[in-house]
């Protein structure tokens, strides 16, 4: 019977993998990694040393050492609108360009250390290799496999409807589903009074608690986003099912007293909050363009 648990268990994790691979090529993003750094931003949540979030926020004083050229450039790119074009690279274009830079990088590794040693084994050269695009051999498989799916699945449908529509249909509804996307996720970390604090002295229920907002949508948002505005009680245990989450947030209302509310009418001063004021440990929006 032992035996029999451990195989059920193995084969629900395969399917899992499985079903989480496809949902990563219809979305375009190779699951694998993204479930991986997911991971690491709950475990990390709040402590912004550590992690601060997919907008790659600076902090106030890493800004001021910015020129004035540079901190344009920061602001342009965090602008609200910018998350269309932004959500399309996140999704159409990032996993791409990280299978080739990580690939090029790998080649000029394996070129250097030849050059060093020719006689240096296979396997040494594939161990000693370290990429910033993948921190795994399951991740660069996943995210190899996810590119061949994608790039086949679309070439396959501009030769069957026409690329010109093809990529124009495609365009909009990545670009408008990752804007969706970046847009709930950000609001959901980023607002006035998050707990942003350093390493020191972090507390992890205090990032899941104080450093994520309860998001107030109308129900068939919830439907649609799967209840993901309840993102407290998704932080303060990541395995509870979607379907779950309000249950359980309503059950345990009593934790989250301390809570940010958030309604859509909100979502549009959270966008201003895109620095980090490390001394004070709170997030702040950019100072007047005085320079």
């Amino acid at each position: 019977m032992h035996d029999c648990g451990h195989y059920s268990l193995f084969s629900s994790k395969r399917l899992n993998r499985a079903v989480g691979f496809l949902l990563g090529v219809i979305n375009a993003i190779p699951q694998y990694p993204w479930s991986q750094g997911h991971a690491y931003h709950h475990k990390h949540n709040g402590n912004w040393d550590l992690y601060r979030g997919p907008s790659a926020l600076i902090s106030l004083e890493q800004y001021e050492q910015l020129s004035p050229r540079g901190q344009w450039v920061y602001r342009l790119l965090r602008h609200p609108l910018m998350l269309f074009p932004g959500g399309f690279f996140y999704l159409v274009i990032k996993p791409r360009l990280a299978l080739l830079l990580g690939t090029a990088q790998f080649l000029g590794h394996v070129s250097t250390r030849l050059s060093a040693d020719w006689r240096t084994p296979w396997p040494e050269l594939v161990l000693s290799y370290q990429s910033r695009h993948w921190y795994s051999g399951a991740e660069f498989i996943d995210l190899l496999l996810n590119n061949i799916c994608v790039i086949v699945s679309w070439v396959l449908l501009c030769h069957w409807i026409g690329a010109g529509l093809f990529w124009s249909l495609y365009a909009v509804v990545m670009a408008a589903s990752a804007a969706l996307f970046i847009c709930i996720f950000f609001v959901q970390h980023n607002f006035e009074g998050s707990y942003a604090h350093r390493s020191e002295g972090w507390d992890p229920i205090e990032g899941a608690i104080a450093g994520t907002s309860l998001l107030v949508l109308p129900g068939i948002l919830n439907w649609f986003t799967a209840d993901i505005g309840c993102h407290n009680i998704h932080h303060l245990c990541e395995r509870i099912p979607n379907y779950h989450l309000r249950a359980c947030q309503e059950r345990n209302a009593a934790l989250l007293t301390g809570a940010t509310r958030l309604t859509i009418a909100d979502i549009p001063r959270c966008f201003k909050y895109v620095l980090w004021d490390r001394e004070g440990e709170t997030l702040q929006p950019i100072p007047s363009f005085s320079n």
